[in-house]
């Protein structure tokens, strides 16, 4: 019974401290498995932003892309638009030239003449002088 109680009284004298090492131990594989959870959440945040920036970039690439077809659609239309002004003008200047001429031939044969006016083409909207008959011509008729 002494040996017994020998053996109660060394693992009573070491069960203190032997319980503290134990939950040591504890916390320590506790913290090592929480850094180790910690570690892989980043790794996994990384990874993840990682994935959006090439999809951003990926984006971005697309959306510069569309960009440059649009501004190069713009300055095709505004060339485009620059010469069918310069085409309206030229016209102009011509049906004027030729409603002089009209004018001159009016006076000369007396015979009174439907001249239309001519409107600033810019300011106003072309108005066709005979709107039942519609003027025929190719989509090439400008080009050189």
């Amino acid at each position: 019974m002494s040996s017994a109680r020998s053996q109660q009284n060394s693992g009573s004298d070491e069960g203190p401290q032997n319980l503290m090492d134990q939950r040591k131990q504890r916390r320590m594989l506790s913290n090592r498995e929480s850094a180790r959870r910690s570690r892989m959440r980043k790794q996994k945040h990384m990874g993840d932003l990682i994935t959006q920036i090439t999809q951003l970039k990926t984006e971005n690439s697309q959306i510069l892309s569309q960009a440059d077809i649009t501004m190069q659609h713009y300055m095709k239309l505004d060339s485009e638009n620059t010469i069918l002004r310069t085409q309206v003008m030229e016209l102009t200047d011509r049906l004027q030239s030729l409603n002089s001429v009209l004018h001159i031939m009016e006076e000369v044969s007396g015979l009174a003449m439907d001249i239309p006016e001519i409107p600033d083409p810019l300011l106003q909207p072309l108005q066709l002088p005979c709107p039942s008959f519609p003027i025929m011509a190719s989509a090439d008729i400008f080009r050189c």
